[in-house]
């Protein structure tokens, strides 16, 4: 019988503190039930693993949050990328891996690491700052976009826009309801943004309009994969940048591990994200009967894809809740894996290199000097504010 356990993902208790509720659930059993909505969960990383492998029998194209486009009519438009299965998806993915290629993301390296240098010396002769406006939002919203092609100015409107965006996945409670008031007065900016007329020439927007040029998407479908670009390039390379902040500034042993050898930063940016998980949820619907462990999930079923737990069972990290650089981190499912991986990842991990990697050259240490504060939000895992102090190495 599958384990009924009295836990909300969804709400604010939950947020502030899920390690209680992500052990409980992996140790309950392969799967749980959550009768707070109705919901199947797995939480242990061998399940969450196979289920992001698994697209034929766990489908995203019903959606990757709550609702089941099968059974109810998207209120938004559903991610091409996200929320697409074969054949669709295949096509979109092929032509954002080609945008997103090794040597155009290589082509943006020296670019970005200036970038990032250029940063941590503004922020040295400030002292103090808080690390989630200052760093971890200026740093993406100036080089991220710059890549796509966008203009300069307005940038921080995509961070309510994502916030909203990624508030969707979940139910539409006080959470998803705020994110939506804040977003209103910017989503016809957003989709404006989207626009070829609206991009240079260069850059991935315009790579991206070119596919539609060339009749292998259509204009308007152009524009959605430039919206999911935005979406998911920003907000969870904010909340990866935020996490490694907060993990070094914890753990100064590690921080000082990165000073000796920058060339940790890769490793450092991977842990953060194994460790704080950005993206905390996804969500599959069962295109068939299939069995988790030695329960039985019907046809029809939405099943919680809980990748925070994943990342810290015990299962499969030792001293799974400590920042660690030397750990083997490879496999883990902080940008989910399979065939709808994150593809913003790649460009991710460059921006999380670049400003660590400046922060081991440039600075001798990372002190938190006021109270951190949680951002809320029903998928993503991240700070609203962190105030630090640093020193110049």
């Amino acid at each position: 019988m599958i384990p009924a356990l009295d836990i909300d993902p969804f709400c604010q208790a939950f947020f502030d503190d899920p390690y209680p509720a992500h052990a409980a659930m992996r140790d309950a059993g392969p799967v749980v039930y959550l009768p707070a909505h109705d919901i199947h969960a797995v939480a242990r990383y061998q399940q969450v693993r196979d289920m992001l492998l698994d697209w034929g029998s766990y489908a995203s194209g019903r959606g990757v949050g709550l609702s089941d486009f099968a059974k109810e009519k998207p209120w938004r438009l559903p991610s091409l990328l996200l929320e697409t299965d074969p054949p669709l998806h295949d096509r979109t993915r092929k032509l954002m891996d080609k945008v997103l290629s090794p040597s155009a993301v290589r082509g943006l390296r020296e670019a970005f690491v200036a970038a990032a240098e250029t940063l941590i010396d503004d922020l040295l002769r400030r002292g103090s700052f808080d690390a989630v406006p200052d760093l971890a939002e200026a740093y993406p919203l100036t080089v991220f976009p710059d890549a796509i092609g966008m203009p300069a100015q307005n940038r921080r409107f995509l961070l309510p826009y994502g916030n909203m965006v990624f508030n969707s996945f979940g139910p539409r409670n006080a959470m998803f309801e705020a994110a939506l008031v804040d977003a209103a007065p910017v989503l016809a900016w957003v989709q404006a943004q989207s626009r070829r007329e609206a991009l240079s020439s260069s850059g991935f927007g315009a790579a991206i309009h070119a596919a539609a040029d060339d009749g292998a998407i259509s204009v308007a479908e152009a524009e959605v994969l430039v919206r999911s670009l935005l979406t998911a390039g920003v907000d969870t390379t904010v909340n990866g940048l935020g996490a490694a902040i907060y993990c070094l500034a914890r753990f100064q042993n590690a921080f000082q591990q990165l000073r000796a050898d920058p060339s940790l930063a890769r490793a450092a940016f991977e842990e953060a994200v194994r460790l704080e998980s950005p993206v905390q949820t996804f969500f599959r619907t069962t295109t068939r009967e299939v069995r988790i462990g030695e329960e039985t999930i019907s046809e029809g079923s939405k099943v919680l894809m809980l990748l925070g737990a994943a990342n810290r069972d015990p299962r499969r990290w030792e001293r799974a809740d400590e920042f660690d650089l030397t750990r083997r981190n490879a496999g883990h499912v902080g940008f989910g894996t399979g065939i709808h991986g994150c593809v913003g990842a790649v460009l991710a991990r460059l921006e999380g290199e670049a400003v660590l990697g400046a922060l081991a050259r440039k600075v001798a240490s990372i002190d938190i000097v006021g109270e951190p504060k949680r951002r809320y939000n029903n998928t993503l895992r991240g700070m609203a504010s962190l105030p630090v102090r640093i020193t110049a190495g």
